[in-house]
C-alpha cells in the first residue's frame, strides 16, 4: 500500500525557493516522484511548477511560507498525496470546501453562528483523516472562479483567499440563497473548469421526491397516496377517502405551515395549523368552507396533500423517525444514525424546533402503542432508508452524498416515508452519544476522499 499522508512544514524564503518543495526519501522512491525535474504541484484548483527535492530519513514535507499561505496551509498541515506520472503532477488534498448561508466575521470565535461547532468538527476530522478544510459564503464567490474568499482553522478562524476545491459540499439552508446567479454560475463552473465534484447540489420538494419515487415499483410501499393540491376537487377527493390528511407545504421544513384536516363523526371538518406557540384548531361546517378559508393560502404556498397515517404513539404523542444516510468511504449509501422523535405536548409535528424530543429507537418503539413486529421495527426503518436514499440518487437528476430520511411507522408496524431533506441539519439529527467526531463527520470526509481519488 503506498504511503500517502504527509505532515506539511512551511518554512522560511532563506530555506526554500518559492517554486521548490522538500519531501522524504521514503515519498520519492515509493511514488516514483522524479528529483530536481519540474512537476505540477496542485491543490484543488491550485497549479504550480516546482522542483522536489528528496530528503534522507525524513518523514515530511516542506514548502515555503508564501507558497503555503497562498494555498491556505498552516504549518503542521496534513495532508494525502497522489503523484501522477502521466502528467508529471503531485497532487495534495483532499481540498474540501463547504458552502454554507452566512457568516459573522464580527464574531472570531463563533463566526458561523449556531454550525461553528460542527466545523470545527469537521476541521479535526480532515486532520485526523488527512484533507483539508474551509468553508464559504456566496459573498465569498469570485468573479473568476478560481478561488473563494473563505475561512480556515489555524488556531483560530481566518479569513483569506483560497483554491477551488475538489470537493464542495452544499450546505446553503435557504432555496433564495441557492438559486442566486453567482451560486448557480459558481456550481456549473468549477464543474467544468477544475473537475469540481458538488454534492447535496439541490434542495429537494415534497412534490418532487415522491413523484420520482412512484417510479421505482420496490418503493411504493413506502409512499402514502400524496398528490399536488391544485383545487377543492382534489381536496373532496382525498377527504373522502381518508379520515385525516395532511397539507404540507412543498417547500416548507421544521414542520412550518403543515395543515391537518380531519372528518368529524358529528358533521363537519376540524383543520390543526402548526403555529410557533402551539396548534390552532378551527372547525368548519363543510369541506367548501374549509377550502375558502384556505385557498388564500394557496396563491403563495403549493401544498401536498397527503394520507394520513394512524402512527405509532407514545402517550397520545405522535413518534416519527429521521433516518440520516450517507455515502461512505466506498461511495454506498449507509445509514449512519435512526432517531425517534416524538411530538411536544401542544403539537401535531414531531421536529425539534416545535418542543419535540429525541430518543433510541428501540426506547421510543418500547414506551409505543405498537402492536406486534418490534423487534423487527428498527431493522425495518433501515431497509427502508437505504432503498429510498438509492431510489432518489437513481431517479432524480443530481449528485446527493447525504440525506435526511424522515420516517413513520404504523400501528400495524407498517414503515412509511414521510419526507426526505436534501440538507439535513446538523443539530436536529445528532446521535445520541458525545463523541469528540460523530461518525457523520467522518463519513463526509471518508466520501470526499473517495470521490476525490485520496
Amino acid at each position: 500500500m503506498l504511503k500517502s499522508k504527509v505532515a506539511v512544514q512551511a518554512v522560511g524564503s532563506g530555506l526554500l525557493p518559492d517554486d521548490a518543495i522538500m519531501l522524504g526519501e521514503s515519498y520519492m522512491k515509493q511514488w516514483k516522484i522524479p528529483q530536481g525535474q519540474p512537476v505540477t504541484l496542485r491543490l484543488g484548483g491550485y497549479k504550480q511548477p516546482i522542483k522536489v527535492v528528496s530528503v534522507a530519513r525524513y518523514e515530511g514535507m516542506r514548502m515555503n511560507q508564501s507558497l503555503a499561505r497562498r494555498i491556505g496551509l498552516a504549518n503542521g498541515a496534513t495532508l494525502r498525496l497522489h503523484y501522477a506520472e502521466k502528467s508529471s503532477t503531485l497532487s495534495l488534498g483532499p481540498l474540501i470546501g463547504v458552502l454554507v448561508s452566512r457568516d459573522y466575521p464580527h464574531m472570531p470565535d463563533r463566526p458561523f453562528g449556531s454550525i461553528t461547532m460542527f466545523c470545527k468538527e469537521l476541521v479535526d476530522g480532515c486532520a485526523a483523516q488527512g484533507a483539508h478544510v474551509y468553508f464559504f459564503t456566496p459573498n465569498g464567490i469570485q468573479e473568476s472562479t478560481d478561488t473563494v474568499e473563505g475561512w480556515v482553522y489555524q488556531n483560530g478562524w481566518k479569513q483569506m483567499s483560497l483554491p477551488i476545491a475538489d470537493i464542495v459540499n452544499n450546505r446553503l439552508t435557504s432555496r433564495k440563497l441557492e438559486n442566486k446567479p453567482n451560486v448557480q454560475l459558481f456550481m456549473k463552473e468549477v464543474k467544468r473548469k477544475h473537475n469540481t465534484q458538488v454534492f447535496n447540489e439541490k434542495f429537494l420538494d415534497k412534490h418532487e421526491v415522491f413523484d420520482a419515487l412512484r417510479g421505482a415499483q420496490s418503493l411504493t410501499k413506502y409512499l402514502p397516496e400524496s398528490h399536488l393540491l391544485r383545487n377543492f376537487t382534489m381536496l373532496k377527493a382525498m377527504c373522502s377517502k381518508y379520515y385525516t390528511v395532511f397539507l404540507k407545504p412543498v417547500r416548507g421544513s421544521l414542520g412550518k405551515g403543515i395543515i391537518k384536516i380531519t372528518r368529524l363523526e358529528s358533521g363537519g371538518y376540524q383543520a390543526m395549523f402548526t403555529t410557533t406557540a402551539g396548534t390552532r384548531k378551527q372547525h368548519y361546517a363543510s369541506l367548501l368552507k374549509l377550502f375558502s378559508a384556505i385557498s388564500g393560502k394557496m396563491k403563495t404556498v403549493r401544498y401536498q396533500i397527503q394520507q394520513g397515517l394512524t402512527l405509532i404513539d407514545i402517550a397520545k404523542r405522535p413518534v416519527d423517525f429521521r433516518a440520516l444516510v450517507q455515502k461512505n468511504a466506498s461511495g454506498v449509501w449507509s445509514v449512519t444514525s435512526i432517531v425517534a422523535r416524538t411530538a411536544g405536548g401542544a403539537h401535531f409535528v414531531s421536529n425539534l424546533a416545535r418542543g419535540g424530543t429525541l430518543s433510541t429507537v428501540r426506547e421510543a418503539i418500547g414506551k409505543s402503542n405498537l402492536a406486534a413486529g418490534r423487534q423487527e421495527a428498527a431493522a425495518r426503518l433501515q431497509k427502508a432508508a437505504l432503498e429510498i436514499a438509492e431510489g432518489i440518487d437513481t431517479h432524480i437528476p443530481a449528485h446527493f452524498g447525504e440525506l435526511g430520511i424522515d420516517l413513520a411507522v404504523d400501528t400495524s408496524g407498517r414503515v412509511w416515508l414521510l419526507e426526505v431533506n436534501s440538507k439535513p441539519s446538523k443539530n436536529d439529527n445528532t446521535p445520541l452519544t458525545e463523541q469528540k467526531i460523530r461518525p457523520s463527520v467522518l463519513r463526509m470526509i471518508q466520501y470526499s476522499r473517495y470521490l476525490s481519488g485520496f
